[in-house]
C-alpha cells in the first residue's frame, strides 16, 4: 500500500479538525458551570445531571432506544432475506432493476421519504406516534442492510451450497448453517449501521412523529428552539459517545470477522 505524503496527511487533518472541531466545541461546554458558551467558568456535571433528573426526557430516551432497537431487528431480517433473494434472481435484468430500486431508497433525501409515507399513513388512516415511526424507521433502513449483506453474498462460492445439497442438506440447513455463519459479519455491520441512522434520524421522523411521542433529535430541535442552553450540549454529547460506541462495535466485528479464517466452514 502506498504511503500517504506529507501534503496529503497534512489535508486529512484538516478536513478532520474543521469536522470535529464544532462536536469537541459542544463537548467541552457540556461541563462549564457558568451556564453559557461564551466562557468557560469551571467544571460541572451539573448539565448531565439535569439530563438524567428529567424524567419526560429519559422517556424519550427510552422511545428513541425502543424504536431504534426494533426498527434494527426487524430490518436486518428482512433485508438479509432480500439480499438472499436478490442474489439467487435468475434473471440478470430483474436482478439489476431491484438493486436499482433499492439504491434509489438510499439517495433519495429524507424530506422526501418523510413526507411520502406521511401522505401515506394520512390515506391509510395510520395514526402518527409509535408505530408511524417504527414502520418508518423499518423502511429506510432494509435498504441499508441490503447494501452491506450484498457483498458478502457475491463473494460466497457457489460450491459451498453445491457441496451442502450433495450432503443431503435441506434448503433450510443450507440457509441457517452455510449462508447464515458465512455472512454474519455483513449482518452485524447492516444491524449497526441501522441502528446508527435510527438513533440519528430527524427528518422523515419529524413528518411521521405525532403529538404524545418524539424521538431525541427531535427533542433537542425542539429544545434548541427554545434556546439553546448547555443542558443540549450534554443530551448531545450523549448521544455523539453513544453514536461512537456503534461505530466502534461495527469495527470490532469487521475486524474480528476479517481475522477469522473459513468463515462459511459451517458443519452440516
Amino acid at each position: 500500500m502506498a504511503k500517504l505524503s506529507k501534503s496529503a496527511k497534512l489535508y486529512l487533518v484538516v478536513v478532520f479538525a474543521i469536522l470535529y472541531a464544532p462536536i469537541f466545541y459542544l463537548i467541552f461546554y457540556s461541563f462549564n458551570s457558568g451556564g453559557t458558551m461564551s466562557s468557560f467558568e469551571g467544571f460541572t456535571l451539573e448539565h448531565y445531571g439535569a439530563v438524567f433528573n428529567d424524567t419526560r426526557l429519559l422517556i424519550i430516551l427510552m422511545n428513541t432506544i425502543i424504536i431504534a432497537l426494533l426498527s434494527s431487528l426487524i430490518s436486518t431480517a428482512i433485508g438479509v432475506l432480500g439480499a438472499i433473494g436478490i442474489v439467487f434472481l435468475r434473471n440478470r435484468k430483474t436482478r439489476n432493476a431491484v438493486l436499482s430500486l433499492n439504491t434509489i431508497l438510499i439517495v433519495s433525501p429524507d424530506v422526501i421519504i418523510g413526507a411520502s409515507f406521511l401522505i401515506l399513513f394520512t390515506m391509510i388512516g395510520v395514526k402518527l406516534g409509535f408505530a408511524s415511526v417504527l414502520i418508518s424507521h423499518i423502511a429506510f433502513s432494509i435498504p441499508i442492510v441490503v447494501i452491506m449483506v450484498l457483498p458478502k453474498l457475491q463473494e460466497m462460492s457457489g460450491s459451498l451450497i453445491d457441496a451442502a445439497t450433495d450432503l443431503g442438506a435441506s434448503k433450510r440447513d443450507i440457509l441457517t448453517r452455510v449462508i447464515i455463519p458465512y455472512i454474519k459479519p455483513g449482518i452485524f455491520a447492516g444491524f449497526f449501521l441501522a441502528l446508527t441512522y435510527s438513533l440519528d434520524d430527524f427528518a422523515v421522523t419529524f413528518f411521521v412523529t405525532g403529538n404524545g411521542f418524539s424521538t431525541l433529535s427531535i427533542e433537542i430541535y425542539s429544545m434548541a428552539r427554545a434556546g439553546i442552553t448547555l443542558t443540549i450540549n450534554a443530551l448531545s454529547a450523549l448521544i455523539f459517545v453513544v453514536t461512537l460506541g456503534l461505530v466502534l462495535g461495527y469495527y470490532f466485528f469487521n475486524q474480528r470477522a476479517g481475522q477469522t479464517p473459513g468463515t462459511g466452514g459451517a458443519k452440516l
